[in-house]
């Protein structure tokens, strides 16, 4: 195998290969030419993608890999890692969006001849896009175009920070901080620096699949595609704000003044994000504004100072007929709360996504910082640290939007601020989302909306509450499992169930109109909140909705009921005949695959990852509709163009492959067109030869699971292609399928009249305990 070669792992061969990573187990197992590891662990090993490639051609599996996909395996295999990887093809993604024809010439030499000129054409694009090295950014009195700017210049591709010594090659410089900060090391520009000749060589071919990946779906999309799978991939180090969330927090704070968000006409404002991360708040302001950032990770800060400036406009043409590079963020390195880069900043806007439940954010370092006019927090309010930060980087009027843990609502420990905030007019808003809205995932997180108070204005007399977390779910559908709210919700939430259309409706219609709306918002005037506790949970004063829509809706749910049980009685099967065990021939569905009588796919889009609704494993196992959460044309969770989704056609057969579930799902026509979720097996027969309720229907036997199961300690995972069928006649197929399309019939009958039952019991029991309903 040549030096450096592109390094892929079982995960993925099987998204090369549209496959489970059972499949791959198997066929290292069952076919002694499968390539060789060359690298990785024993338990985690890697393979050469190039003999990886070739085996699954001559094996059939393989037509072609995606362009995507093999610049994706080249990035996660570059020799000097993923992250510095990324930063090579940022660069070079800016250099074929500002300099096109620049581009074209390097390209057209040889690798070599490339390396050694790239690092002169990146400098000249990062200078015009990002700032001279030499010029300051917005600080004490200054406020600058917004360039990223650096102290030294000995980076090899990567960022100068104060501090340490990052992943990447981060280097550290020691100025000290204008703003007097105790004992904390200075902030530093994030400024990055175009590699060197000898960095680039091992990464020409990679540049120019980058650029040819760009030249289909766009600069910007394409670094946001790898940028996103890099974030997938190493879901522990990084915290990531949704993009549907960050763009909800931007309007928050910018409210659009039509419809259309991306064609508003607004003057450029200031916009700052004390605690950057990968940048998602700020991607999703609307509008030209000068962004500003700041992020402890300094390689997390090149790759996000790369992702803004990419995502931003290309050259404008000058009134000389130059094209000229619009002003880049401005992205510092540094802890903000010890270390504020920004001092003297004064923002039109401050969004932020804090991290939680800090206990050395520097309480006792920071006792005396001016920013703590509400009180100085204590250690274990961290939060509360960040919410006074933001006030202190807010012009007077501005807007601060904070995603925050409902626990900074109630604790004691902080009733102090809290009233402070409430007496002075700052706090505005509290809004509570549904869980899995962001991580933490499994509880409802807050939204903290702050306006910095004029001097001898008149403090705001109320506090708009909300909570969102009893909205219906999306695409409520007849067949949702039983007891399960109206809506096709799940009790508790879950991020794959959230309808983030209607989240944001009631969101921003809640805080435009600051008016009360039953059980979603409330005005609250700010004497009734200031108590002992000054608890300002949105759940504490909001009552919840009443199951069924009321008092008023509980007859219709009855006679809904009604209905249901009626037609559900007509379904009820016949009485069984018993008969002594059938002992049939039996084929597999693997053998039925290399047959060709039906194909095998294997799912990977989430909910809001393509432009159509996502048919995930929940879905499947209550009988729910596809979730469907985003509007076409907006983007993934992880920011990123999604993986070319399997769409689904009428006769699929869906099985979920984690659980032990005995569940098969036949797509039909108002399921046809979504995508296919994660871990979810595809089964797509051919009419002529199976006929799809009979496969689906034998799918669903309990030792024909058990048998086709492999079991670890915590889940058990099935392997589709060892699952069994008999061998029958088409038309004996077609006669065990229409039996097994009434069962299908029947139990979605059940599901429908366990939730309106459901709903029935529990709006009485409401209606009959807060008096709305009388005993009779």
């Amino acid at each position: 195998m040549p030096e450096n070669a592109t390094e892929v792992t079982a995960a993925g061969i099987a998204r090369l290969a549209g496959v489970g990573r059972a499949a791959v187990s198997n066929w290292r197992r069952r076919y002694a030419d499968f390539p060789q590891p060359v690298g990785g662990t024993g338990a985690s090993p890697s393979f050469a993608l190039s003999e990886v490639e070739q085996w699954l051609r001559d094996q059939g599996k393989l037509a072609e890999v995606p362009l995507r996909e093999r610049v994706w395996q080249a990035v996660a295999g570059h020799p000097a890692g993923a992250g510095r990887a990324l930063v090579h093809i940022g660069c070079a993604l800016l250099l074929v969006r500002d300099r096109p024809t620049a581009w074209l010439e390097l390209a057209g030499a040889p690798d070599e001849r490339m390396a050694a000129l790239l690092p002169q054409a990146m400098e000249h694009v990062l200078t015009a896009r990002l700032g001279p090295e030499a010029d300051g950014v917005h600080t004490a009195g200054a406020q600058g175009p917004g360039g990223v700017h650096t102290a030294g210049a000995q980076a090899l591709g990567d960022v100068h920070t104060a501090g340490s010594q990052g992943p990447g090659g981060v280097r550290a410089t020691g100025a000290p901080h204008p703003g007097g900060v105790h004992g904390a090391s200075a902030p530093e520009p994030a400024r990055v620096h175009a590699p060197t000749a000898q960095d680039l060589l091992p990464s020409v071919p990679l540049l120019r699949a980058a650029a040819e990946l760009a030249a289909g779906i766009g600069a910007g999309q394409a670094f946001e595609f790898l940028l996103g799978r890099q974030l997938d991939a190493n879901p522990r180090q990084y915290t990531l704000t949704p993009p549907q969330l960050a763009e909800l927090m931007a309007d928050l704070a910018e409210p659009p003044k039509d419809t259309d968000r991306a064609a508003r006409e607004q003057p450029v404002r200031s916009v700052l994000d004390p605690a950057a991360g990968t940048g998602a708040l700020l991607r999703a302001v609307g509008g030209p504004a000068a962004l500003y950032a700041q992020e402890a990770d300094p390689a997390l800060a090149a790759l996000t100072a790369l992702r803004l400036a990419l995502a931003g406009e290309g050259p404008r043409r000058a009134a000389d007929g130059t094209h000229r590079a619009a002003p880049g963020p401005t992205v510092r390195t540094g802890d903000t709360l010890r270390a504020d880069a920004f001092p003297e900043l004064a923002a039109d806007t401050v969004l932020c996504h804090p991290p939680f439940n800090e206990r050395t954010w520097g309480h006792d370092e920071l006792a005396y910082d001016p920013r703590w006019e509400y009180g100085l927090p204590a250690r274990t309010e961290s939060e509360l640290a960040w919410v006074q930060h933001a006030l202190a980087r807010l012009r007077d009027g501005g807007t601060a939007v904070l995603l925050m843990p409902p626990a900074a609502a109630s604790r004691r420990s902080g009733r102090r601020i809290r009233a402070g905030l409430l007496r002075r007019g700052a706090l505005r808003a509290v809004i509570a989302l549904p869980a899995g809205a962001a991580p933490p995932y499994g509880i409802p997180l807050h939204l903290w909306i702050l306006c910095k108070p004029e001097p001898g204005g008149r403090p705001a007399a109320d506090l708009l509450l909300a909570d969102t977390a009893g909205l219906p779910g999306p695409a409520p559908d007849a067949s949702a499992g039983p007891g399960r709210p109206p809506g096709g919700k799940t009790p508790g939430g879950g991020r794959e169930r959230i309808d983030w259309p209607a989240v944001r409706s009631a969101v921003l219609g809640a805080w435009r109109d600051r008016a009360d709306a039953e059980g979603v918002s409330r005005v609250v005037p700010v004497i009734e909140l200031l108590d002992d506790d000054v608890d300002l949970a949105p759940a504490r004063h909001l009552p919840r909705p009443a199951s069924g829509g009321g008092v008023s809706g509980l007859g219709e749910v009855r006679e809904r009921l009604t209905e249901t049980l009626r037609l559900t009685s007509g379904l009820v099967p016949p009485a069984a005949d018993p008969a002594a065990p059938a002992h049939r021939p039996l084929t597999t569905v693997g053998e039925l695959a290399r047959a060709g009588a039906l194909f095998l796919h294997s799912g990977t889009a989430v909910p809001g990852s393509a432009a159509v609704p996502v048919l995930t494993e929940h879905d499947v196992l209550t009988g729910a509709a596809p979730t469907s959460l985003l509007p076409a044309g907006q983007e993934d969770p992880g920011g990123a163009a999604a993986d070319d989704p399997v769409l689904l056609q009428p006769g699929d057969v869906v099985v979920p492959v984690l659980g032990g579930s005995t569940t098969a799902r036949v797509v039909d026509a108002s399921t046809a067109g979504s995508a296919l979720g994660r871990n979810l097996q595809l089964l797509r027969p051919d009419p002529a030869a199976v006929d799809c309720w009979f496969l689906a229907g034998f799918l669903r036997g309990t030792a024909n699971h058990r048998q086709a199961s492999s079991y670890a300690s915590t889940a058990a995972r099935l392997d589709a292609r060892r699952l069994h069928l008999p061998r029958m006649p088409l038309a004996e197929q077609q006669r065990y399928g229409e039996r097994f399309r009434q069962l299908a019939a029947f139990e979605d009958a059940l599901r429908t009249a366990g939730r309106l039952g459901g709903q029935l019991v529990q709006g009485m029991y409401d209606g009959l305990a807060d008096g709305t309903v009388t005993p009779g």
